[in-house]
């Protein structure tokens, strides 16, 4: 669920004292997206929404989640947007989240 190694290289490559920052801007940008998802996800602007968010989870060691981002990307952008398993990236998000702040 987390790569806890990438986090490491994160920390390493931003420095300790950025490192929450870092973090605490990536939640808070994501926790944007996901509130807006859980309301009425808009199949217009889906495929740059999970864009975002694969890139900062991927960033950031959420490792399932940027896999489950990516895919539901790619369905979003063949047109595929109804096929988009949003309830289960929320959820993951959450969990990821949970973990990740333990």
């Amino acid at each position: 669920m987390i790569d806890w190694e990438r986090v490491g290289t994160l920390r390493d490559e931003v420095g300790a004292e950025n490192f929450a920052e870092v973090v605490g801007m990536f939640l808070e940008e994501v926790d944007d997206v996901v509130a807006r998802l859980s309301r009425e996800p808009d199949p217009e602007t889906l495929e740059r929404d999970l864009h975002f968010m694969k890139g900062g989870a991927l960033n950031l060691g959420f490792s399932d989640l940027g896999a489950l981002c990516q895919t539901g990307e790619r369905l979003a952008a063949e047109g595929r947007a109804a096929e988009v398993d949003v309830p289960g990236v929320v959820a993951l998000y959450a969990e990821s989240r949970r973990v990740f702040l333990q």
